[in-house]
């Protein structure tokens, strides 16, 4: 991924469901069950395909005391952490739709 736009979609080959407050993503893949954080989970609620890490890191500084740098650079990292487990996928261009 070079250092322009970086759009983010959920994958389809995932079940997710919010349990208790937390958002659980069971893998289709291997069955693998991932709990996300605070983060992670506006992180994937927002992994529509349209909307890009800058966009997910402008509604994370809203929701959080934090720079949009570091918002940015923190969801890059989560974002990459999940997309290595194929629970997301990363890319260039919007995914499934028209451009923004």
């Amino acid at each position: 991924m070079t250092t322009g736009k970086c759009y983010v979609a959920r994958s389809t080959d995932v079940a997710a469901r919010m349990i208790g407050g937390e958002m659980m993503i069971m893998s289709g893949r291997d069955a693998s069950l991932f709990c996300l954080n605070e983060t992670a989970s506006l992180l994937w609620s927002a992994a529509d395909g349209q909307a890009d890490i800058d966009q997910i890191a402008a509604l994370v500084c809203a929701q959080y005391d934090v720079a949009p740098d570091t918002a940015r650079d923190d969801l890059l990292q989560v974002a990459r952490e999940l997309a290595a487990h194929r629970l997301i996928v990363l890319s260039e261009t919007p995914v499934g739709g028209a451009a923004p």
